[in-house]
């Protein structure tokens, strides 16, 4: 029987305050209005972003949400207005869209939409100023417009990419978000050329797939920088430092704990003079200073990925930059997420990227606190949530 245009209750698991674990509540998903999607989530994986709003300490809160922006999913209904999909299409919800029509969409060099770029304190769907979801009549937040920690979501059509339908969706979903955005920062905004050296700040999902980007354009050294000493342990047969070494190309790591000077005086040491490129995927303040100043003068490119604190300021002498040292941004790979992360998929599908290695456990839904368990305690890299389980 199908379900068009009604309400459809089912489960979603809901922050009601910051720091506190979701609860697994029913809630009322209305139907998709204009230029709106409703969505089966059948996979979701926590990423990192997620537990950081949770959290909300760097952050302005807005709870009740429904958090969640990394998933794999069926269209099951459209609004109003929606021609490029149909119910059955097998689809990523994207936590930024492409509208296409407006400067950034249209310019092969900007993946910054006007309309629909990441707004992280936006709670409600951007054509009525409304949420989709309810309790008891009352609204839940939705959270960078996926809130896919439910068994159906809606999310506008600019934030949804159509995929190959023999892509399994609990694989390539994490190329919704943090694979995407660590490979794309790496091969498409930091592009190192074959043989040079690329230093990652911060050995997360998002690090690891930055270095695996480096490993595909062939960088001769990569250095993983990290302060979890169980990512790494140098000269040891450590099983983590086996495991990110021969599966995401890292050769050398640096703790920047294990010295007393700067990260980024080490790494000049280490390279004669500092890395060809680095890439940065913490948030940390001082990591992102100590990206940009280990790469080397001249030429060095610096590519910061992370979410820093609202009041953060970065600060470095100007004679880095005179000495023609370059410093980027990037967001989400520089991917376009309807016109460029099918593509990426298929990538995945050719076997030229690899994905398996990230997924490293697996929940049911209805467990979904475990999942940040693991990613608070530092282990594993992504958790992948079963909605059907």
């Amino acid at each position: 029987m199908s379900t068009a245009g009604q309400v459809i209750r089912c489960k979603a698991a809901v922050a009601w305050e910051a720091g506190k674990p979701l609860k697994i509540e029913e809630v009322e998903v209305a139907p998709p209005q204009k230029d709106e999607v409703r969505i089966k989530i059948l996979f979701t994986s926590l990423c990192h972003t997620d537990v950081y709003f949770w959290d909300a300490k760097g952050q302005d809160p807005l709870f009740p949400r429904i958090l969640g922006h990394e998933a794999g999913g069926i269209v099951e209904s459209v609004g109003e207005g929606v021609t490029d999909l149909k119910p059955g299409d097998h689809v990523l919800p994207i936590f930024t869209g492409e509208c296409k029509d407006c400067r950034h969409c249209l310019s092969e060099e900007s993946n910054m939409c006007d309309l629909l770029r990441i707004n992280t304190a936006r709670g409600e769907m951007i054509h009525d100023g409304k949420s989709r979801f309810s309790i008891n009549g009352k609204p839940i937040y939705h959270f960078l417009g996926t809130s896919t920690f439910s068994e159906y979501t809606v999310v506008h059509v600019g934030q949804v990419a159509k995929i190959n339908p023999e892509a399994p969706l609990d694989k390539v979903c994490v190329l919704s978000c943090g694979i995407s955005t660590g490979f794309g920062a790496t091969v498409n905004v930091a592009k190192p050329k074959k043989g040079q050296s690329v230093a990652i700040f911060g050995l997360g999902a998002v690090g690891l797939a930055a270095a695996e980007g480096a490993r595909v354009s062939g960088a001769s050294r990569i250095i993983g920088v990290d302060l979890n000493p169980n990512r790494f342990e140098d000269g040891s047969t450590n099983l983590a430092a086996i495991y990110i070494t021969k599966k995401f190309g890292c050769t050398e790591f640096v703790n920047p704990k294990d010295h007393n000077k700067p990260v980024q005086e080490v790494i000049a040491e280490m390279t004669d003079g500092g890395v060809d490129r680095s890439v940065e995927c913490t948030g940390s303040l001082p990591a992102m200073i100590s990206a940009f100043e280990c790469v080397h003068d001249g030429w060095g490119v610096a590519v910061l990925v992370g979410v820093p604190n609202k009041d953060d300021a970065f600060k470095t002498h100007p004679v880095n930059f005179l000495n023609e040292r370059t410093l980027k941004g990037t967001f989400f790979g520089n991917y376009k997420p309807r016109s460029d992360i099918p593509a990426v998929v298929e990538k995945y599908m050719n076997k030229e990227l690899e994905l398996d290695k990230f997924i490293t456990h697996s929940v049911p839904f209805a467990e979904i606190n475990k999942a940040f368990e693991y990613m608070l305690r530092g282990e594993g890299l992504r958790c992948m949530i079963r909605m059907d389980a």
